[in-house]
C-alpha cells in the first residue's frame, strides 16, 4: 500500500457516521430558533454542525480540543480542553449544544455547571447521548462490523437513560424545564433543559 492509499484509508469515515450525524441534525434543528447565539461544545475537527446551520445563526461558536481555529463570517472556533472552565462570560449564549459529546467528557458535572453558567436566563441546552441499551449494539457495530468509529466507542465514559440525565442536568447542574425522548429505536437520548 502506498502512502496516498494509506492516508485515504486512515481519513475515511466509518460507513454509518454521516448517517448518524444526519439523524442528530434532524432531531436538533427544529429546537434552534433563528438568529440565535449558539455554543457547540465538542464541535469536532471541522465544526461540521456549525457550518451546516450557520445561515440560521446570529453567531456560532465551537469548542473542542481537536478543532482547527476557524473564523469565517458568523462562525468562530476555539481549541479548548473540555476539562476546564469555558472561556466565555456568564449568560453569553441562547443555546448550547452537546451532540454525541457528553459521554466522552471525563468531568461531566463540571462541564454541565459551565453550560449553566454561560447560558442566558431562559436559554437552553440541547444534547444527544447514547442510551444504556446502545452499548452492546455500538460495540458490535464498531468492533465487529467496523461501520462506526472504534476509537469513538472506546472513548465512551458512560451511557445514559432518562433518570441519569435528569439527575445530571436538573439535580446537579441546576437546570429546569427538562424534556427527554429516546430516538433511533431507544439507542439514543435527546434532551433539552433550560436555565431559570
Amino acid at each position: 500500500m502506498n502512502s496516498v492509499q494509506h492516508q485515504s484509508k486512515i481519513s475515511r469515515e466509518p460507513l454509518l457516521e454521516p448517517l448518524l450525524r444526519q439523524f442528530r441534525l434532524k432531531r436538533v434543528l427544529k429546537h434552534i430558533p433563528a438568529q440565535t447565539k449558539l455554543l457547540d461544545i465538542g464541535c469536532g475537527t471541522t465544526a461540521a454542525f456549525l457550518r451546516t446551520i450557520a445561515s440560521r445563526l446570529d453567531q456560532g461558536i465551537g469548542v473542542d480540543f481537536k478543532v482547527s481555529p476557524i473564523e469565517a463570517g458568523n462562525l468562530k472556533t476555539y481549541q479548548v480542553r473540555l476539562d476546564e472552565k469555558l472561556p466565555f462570560e456568564d449568560d453569553a449564549f441562547d443555546v448550547v449544544t452537546l451532540l454525541a459529546v457528553l459521554e466522552h467528557i471525563e468531568y461531566e458535572q463540571e462541564i454541565l455547571k459551565e453550560v449553566e453558567r454561560v447560558l442566558k436566563p431562559g436559554g437552553k441546552v440541547i444534547l444527544t447521548v447514547p442510551s444504556v441499551w446502545a452499548k452492546p449494539v455500538l460495540e458490535f457495530l464498531a468492533y465487529r462490523l467496523r461501520v462506526v468509529s472504534e476509537a469513538e466507542i472506546r472513548d465512551h465514559k458512560r451511557y445514559y437513560n432518562r433518570q441519569l440525565l435528569d439527575r445530571a442536568l436538573v439535580e446537579r447542574a441546576g437546570l429546569k424545564g427538562f424534556h427527554h425522548q429516546y430516538f433511533q429505536l431507544w439507542m439514543n437520548n435527546f434532551c433539552i433543559a433550560t436555565k431559570a
